[in-house]
């Protein structure tokens, strides 16, 4: 097979022009020699070529050692080499098609070859085995294909080949050197491996600690790579356990190049894996079919899919690396996108929407019965649903605002137009105490618009506001036995207007008579398969749903494609700034004492720690344990409170009934109260091991505070931070901006950990970052265009991209094949 020499052939002539000076490659060019002759090898049939390779380069062959003038003949001898395997671009397609064939005789054993594809499972492959494959499943890899998109989480660089005299402490180190001795020794008590290695420059020792098998697989005389960190012994350099393999005719894997490290488990070691990925990138990564239409492909500039594959893996260079993560990561937000928007698409267009008549005259006299004004943001808000609410076509709707925004206003607004027009709402929260309180302000806000016939725990019915009375439900596990049951027979036939529940509202046994709106509160804690759940309780009905997690806009419109997006950015006149600081381990009693004074003063305050109960391999407060210290130690004269996710429904609510109504005053809580709490008394809001939380949730827990009249302040306790930790506190003392601190999160976080939850539906992500805005735009502005073009991707430059996207999304399957 012909050989690939253009970059050999650059690189020798560039080694001409610097008169044979070894300075054509940085670091000279042994390694990058090793590499190609290692390829070239593999790439040779013919027995009389791989004669002449051989004699060219030796086993022992070192450039580096060549006098000037001995480098001039050896390069004038490898390029008439080169020379005559030269070959016509136009028999490349053929050259690929003829290695794909001999994939099977490399990879696979005789029984599986034949039958072999990228969908095969990974025992297929020679060397995994049933305990081996076992490990991999573990890990999300079950098939060909799996492997070969199960990327490394980073690479160490052992790319610049040194000589033994350039050895320094500290950093990855890389040389080419002799094996002089190498024998099994005792270390520390534990049998291991010594072994003395020199080049023309002096010699090193390297150790391979609890290791005794090198010795058996390394012997005196083989030349071999060497890549490792290295320390000081004796005034002399030691390599300490180094990654090594034989300088062969075969390109390097575990040393002398971009070295990747994978994620693994139990079981699973970074040679034997790095060895197996290596074969299935080199066998199967040219099987991949390209799904990406040609013309996005040019006008990106992106590499092509098996090249990006194998770069992922084992990059030629940093460069080359960065252009394989590009796109593979745009492959998959942009394969995410033309997912949403389909998704969009199929509920607009399936079924036509419900249009609403817009009783302006209700939604005044709703609007001027509120105690306060709403804001613009608000108000602009407003138009947004309404406008949405009147056409035939159903809303499918993101609110994006902050605590305190005035959401919830908003949502009640779309109910009532609703209700005006002979239709139920549904108003759906992520926990019983934030359901608790959503019906609470709903009847509360309702109060002042009508009277009120009759109110107890879970229902309430109001005369004034709409032609006939007007129902509201609270729909949660505490409503029991012949109470739930009435409840769901009246919401079935229509008695009940607006019900506000948790999870219960999507089980089976609860229907509807007339569902004409569905709102989510909390968003993000819900999958996209429990917001599809609720909406197929009615037909077709318009959809809002709501988060107070600040999400960049850029973010927001890739993850949620399928909803269109609407901001309240402006809080209401008099919402105070909250005083926030970060107390260090020397604070803690100054920090508790300004917590009692709150206290004394009239005032309530919360304690946020991250774990229900203590932990080994975690060192963060646990609530139970602080509970009783606190409560024995600290503050026996104060009224203090439990409250974790372990605690049963009823004993949550009573906690939060008795802080609420100040029959305590510190309450220790779990993560439980980001969403959920409003305590207007409430002033301040300790948060226990503050570095171990992300700057978005650390934003909820402070908006717990400053709901009052009252100066509130947000304390932050960490006894010794990480480097990423303190930039975190750092930014949550000077930033009060929830969309700031979103951007920050996503940046030092990444969207997996901002979330706190995985987005249930979609797609997973392994290669891109939601924080890289670039390739987010890149890839929403392409899927919009294609989406314009050819929505059902019918063309033929579209199929492949057609199957691509009925692999990635196979509940949607229909929709592209």
């Amino acid at each position: 097979m012909p050989l690939d020499s253009t970059r050999l052939r650059q690189i020798l002539e560039q080694e001409k022009k610097l008169d044979y000076s070894n300075k054509s490659v940085f670091g000279g060019l042994d390694l990058f020699l090793a590499n190609w002759f290692g390829q070239a090898v593999s790439q040779i049939s013919q027995p009389s070529r791989l004669k002449q390779l051989r004699k060219l380069y030796p086993p022992a062959f070192s450039y580096g050692t060549l006098s000037p003038q001995e480098r001039e003949k050896w390069i004038d001898s490898l390029l008439t080499f080169v020379k005559q395997d030269d070959a016509p671009q136009s028999s490349e397609k053929v050259i690929d098609t003829a290695k794909e064939s001999s994939v099977a005789r490399k990879t696979l054993s005789p029984q599986t070859a034949t039958a072999a594809s990228l969908d095969s499972p990974v025992t297929v492959i020679k060397g995994i085995a049933g305990a081996l494959s076992d490990r991999f499943a573990r890990l999300g890899v079950r098939t060909i294909r799996d492997l070969l998109y199960y990327f490394p989480n980073r690479h160490l660089d052992y790319s610049r080949l040194q000589t033994v005299s350039q050895l320094r402490e500290g950093n990855d180190q890389t040389i080419m050197a002799n094996v002089w001795e190498v024998r099994p020794t005792l270390l520390g008590g534990r049998r291991s491996t010594e072994a003395t290695l020199g080049d023309e420059s002096g010699n090193v020792r390297a150790v391979w600690f609890n290791n005794p098998y090198v010795a058996r697989q390394m012997k005196s005389g083989d030349r071999i790579v060497m890549s490792g960190r290295v320390k000081i012994f004796a005034g002399r350099p030691v390599f300490e356990s180094p990654e090594w393999e034989l300088a062969e005719d075969r390109e390097l894997v575990h040393t002398g190049r971009l070295v990747p490290l994978y994620p693994l488990t139990s079981g699973l070691h970074q040679r034997q894996v790095r060895k197996l990925v290596k074969s299935v990138v080199d066998d199967w990564a040219s099987k991949l079919p390209e799904f990406m239409p040609v013309q996005i492909l040019r006008r990106l500039t992106l590499l092509g899919l098996n090249k990006a594959i194998a770069q992922a893996h084992f990059p030629d260079d940093a460069q080359l690396k960065d252009h394989a993560r590009v796109r593979l990561a745009f492959d998959e937000l942009f394969l995410l996108q033309l997912g949403v928007m389909a998704k969009k698409r199929k509920w607009q267009t399936e079924q036509p929407g419900i249009p609403l008549e817009i009783d302006k005259a209700v939604l005044e006299r709703f609007i001027s019965s509120l105690p306060f004004n709403l804001t613009q943001a608000q108000r602009r808000v407003t138009a947004e649903i309404v406008g949405d609410l009147s056409r035939p076509v159903a809303m499918s709707r993101l609110l994006q605002g902050e605590v305190g925004s005035g959401k919830t206003v908003v949502a009640l607004e779309a109910l009532l137009m609703a209700v005006a027009n002979g239709y139920q709402g549904a108003l759906m929260a992520p926990t019983e105490i934030l359901a608790g309180q959503h019906f609470a302000s709903v009847c509360s806000m309702l109060a002042g618009m009508g009277k009120a016939d009759s109110k107890d725990e879970s229902l309430c019915v109001f005369s004034g506001i709409t032609a006939k009375p007007l129902s509201i439900a609270l729909l949660i596990s505490d409503v029991k036995g012949s109470a739930k049951k009435e409840l769901k027979e009246k919401l079935l036939s229509g008695e009940i207007d607006i019900i506000i529940g948790t999870h219960a509202l999507i089980q089976k046994e609860v229907g509807f008579a007339k569902l004409g709106l569905v709102v989510v509160d909390e968003q993000h804690r819900f999958g996209v398969e429990q917001r599809s759940a609720l909406r197929q309780k009615g037909y077709n009905p318009h959809m809002l749903v709501m988060t107070a997690t600040p999400i960049p806009r850029t973010l927001a419109l890739t993850l949620y494609g399928d909803l269109d997006l609407s901001v309240i950015d402006e809080l209401p006149p008099g919402r105070q700034e909250i005083k926030t600081k970060w107390f260090s381990p020397a604070q803690r009693e100054s920090a508790y004492r300004f917590l009692r004074k709150q206290v004394l003063e009239g005032h309530q305050t919360f304690i946020i720690c991250p774990l229900v109960e203590e932990s080994d391999s975690v060192q963060a407060k646990a609530a139970i344990a602080e509970y009783e210290r606190l409560s024995s130690q600290v503050f026996p004269d104060l009224r203090l409170a439990l409250l974790h996710g372990r605690m049963s429904a009823a004993d949550k609510e009573r906690v939060m009934v008795a802080f609420h109504s100040h029959e305590c005053d510190v309450l220790v809580s779990t993560p439980v109260v980001e969403v959920g709490i409003d305590v207007p008394n409430a002033t301040v809001m300790m948060i226990e091991s503050a570095d171990r939380f992300g700057l978005s949730q650390l934003h909820q827990f402070r908006g717990r505070v400053g709901r009052g009249a009252a100066q509130s302040y947000c304390m932050l306790m960490a006894e010794n931070p990480s480097d990423i930790g303190r930039l975190r506190l750092d930014i949550i003392e000077t930033t009060q901006d929830g969309f700031k601190l979103a951007d920050e999160d996503l940046k030092l976080r990444g969207p997996g950990e901002f979330f706190g939850t995985r987005q249930s539906g979609l797609p997973d992500l392994r290669m891109a970052k939601l924080s890289d805005i670039a390739i987010l735009e890149m890839a929403r502005a392409e899927a919009t265009r294609l989406f314009q073009e050819d929505p059902d991707l019918k063309t033929s430059e579209n199929r492949p991209l057609a199957k691509e996207l009925s692999r990635i999304w196979p509940q949607k399957s229909g929709e592209w094949s």
